[in-house]
């Protein structure tokens, strides 16, 4: 009968703390995208390097494709960014024809992105162990998230 009640009161107390940890996880999760932008402004690649944790063989395979995919990334973002100074650093007025112009380049600078991460996957996914590639392109995600996050946060909806 003690051992029952044991059991019972194990199995309330667990349905009771478990959403109490997922909110814990929650806030971690924030807490840790906020970690992430500190950790990628101060040293994007030793953060990399830190998640990764690759062996020697490894890191030579990976850093070239890392290298390369930055570049891919940096000729989009100066893209987007030449784009987003035409909607916010310019006192042009926004006719139809100029709004579409701007829309087409903003999604061509997405397509090229996801282009460059099309290629890096299949680079990456040849290059290391599954795991880590897919750690990669997860931390990668969450990179881009944030910087995402940063630019919609100061860019003004088009008026």
């Amino acid at each position: 009968m003690k051992k029952n009640l044991a059991v019972a009161f194990a199995l309330v107390a667990a349905t009771l703390i478990a959403p109490l940890s997922r909110a814990a996880d929650a806030v971690a999760d924030v807490t840790d995208m906020q970690a992430l932008r500190s950790a990628v402004k101060s040293d994007k690649r030793a953060y990399v390097a830190s998640v990764l944790k690759l062996t020697d063989a490894e890191a030579q395979k990976f850093w070239p494709i890392y290298d390369l995919y930055q570049k891919s990334l940096n000729l989009a973002d100066r893209r987007r960014t030449r784009a987003i100074v035409e909607v916010v650093g310019t006192d042009r007025p926004m006719t139809d024809p100029y709004a579409r112009s701007l829309a087409t380049e903003l999604i061509a600078t997405d397509e090229a992105e996801i282009k460059a991460r099309r290629t890096l996957q299949n680079r990456l996914m040849r290059a290391l162990p599954p795991r880590k590639a897919a750690r990669y392109l997860q931390l990668e995600s969450k990179i881009r998230a944030v910087e995402a996050y940063e630019i919609a946060q100061a860019l003004p909806l088009v008026k």
